[in-house]
């Protein structure tokens, strides 16, 4: 059973159907309208998970979420960091699916490459790896971005910005090979063991 707007649902009820949902896969595409209700719902965690589901509804099933990608954008510039950081990976799974449906936001993506929450410049990057994906070409002119997120402050997002290189560079070698020295270095001198097995995975795909 799902419960459709039923204001007696306490959170916690409404948070479990939810994930109960995200294992039914089969009933995804029915779903996305109710789902996009719930970004209304008064409740943070209701709006986080709803946003990460109709994320993962919209690389399965990109045009049946069209509707709710203004609603899921508007919440870019929410003063929750997790919220902003659920729509942005929400923006890049969709995106993944059809790019054409979150190109009008594509482009404001780049602002949280410097948010001052690390989770979401991380959810940034992980988008943009989603992304770049099928529509590569589009990253050409912005790789300078990535190039200074493999100095983060943060390890975690220090850890996943050579995955956006390994990623381009498999589809477009010709963008990563200006930055092969940075992650040479960083793959034999940096501390952390996973910023370096990821620079030289990041190197591999960009020479093969």
């Amino acid at each position: 059973m799902y419960f459709y707007g039923d204001d007696g649902v306490n959170e916690s009820d409404l948070y479990k159907e939810l994930g109960t949902l995200t294992k039914d896969r089969e009933r995804w595409e029915t779903s996305i309208p109710y789902v996009s209700s719930l970004l209304s719902h008064d409740s943070v965690k209701i709006q986080a998970k709803a946003l990460w589901l109709l994320g993962e509804m919209g690389l399965t099933y990109p045009r049946s979420v069209q509707d709710a990608v203004s609603d899921i954008a508007a919440f870019c510039d929410s003063p929750v960091s997790i919220l902003r950081e659920r729509a942005v990976n929400a923006l890049g799974r969709i995106g993944r699916g059809n790019y054409i449906l979150i190109e009008p936001f594509w482009e404001d993506l780049f602002r949280f490459a410097s948010d001052e929450d690390p989770k979401v410049r991380l959810s940034f990057i992980w988008a943009s790896e989603n992304i770049a994906t099928n529509t590569p070409d589009i990253y050409e002119k912005h790789m300078s971005v990535f190039a200074e997120l493999l100095g983060d402050t943060d390890d975690k997002v220090r850890m996943e910005a050579p995955e956006i290189f390994r990623v381009l560079g498999k589809r477009r070698a010709e963008f990563v090979r200006p930055y092969l020295d940075q992650l040479q270095r960083m793959a034999e001198t940096d501390q952390n063991r996973v910023v370096r097995i990821h620079c030289q995975g990041a190197i591999k795909a960009a020479e093969r």
